[in-house]
């Protein structure tokens, strides 16, 4: 999958950031400085790590550990097993526009992802 230019314009504009705050702190000067180098190096890995962490699609945890491809709308691509039970819970996928429903395990409450038919 592809990044979005909108995630590729945050994450720059999170580097940028990262390198203020490491070029505010090599400047000698006041303590003031200081907190200006915290601001600016901590908003930049915030960016970056929102960027990185972010997940675009719906998807089970499970699928995203062991890698597995994505079914219609992101969802999962096998049957269920029989410990999860469909919910009232609908949606539409805002990438695919694929309508989804959501199944959960009521024992754990893993949730899984499945594109409606």
């Amino acid at each position: 999958m592809g990044v979005s230019l909108v995630r590729l314009l945050i994450g720059g504009f999170g580097v940028l950031l990262v390198l203020a705050g490491i070029g505010v702190a090599a400047i000698p000067g006041s303590g003031g400085d200081r907190l200006a180098s915290l601001w600016f190096f901590g908003s930049g890995a915030v960016l970056l790590a929102g960027v990185m962490l972010e997940r675009t699609r719906y998807r089970s945890l499970n699928a995203e550990r062991t890698g597995d491809g994505h079914g219609p709308g992101g969802g999962e691509t096998a049957r269920l097993e029989a410990r999860f039970r469909p919910t009232d819970e609908r949606f539409v996928d805002p990438t695919t526009g694929v309508p989804m429903r959501v199944w959960i395990d009521a024992a754990s409450g893993e949730r899984r992802y499945v594109a409606e038919a």
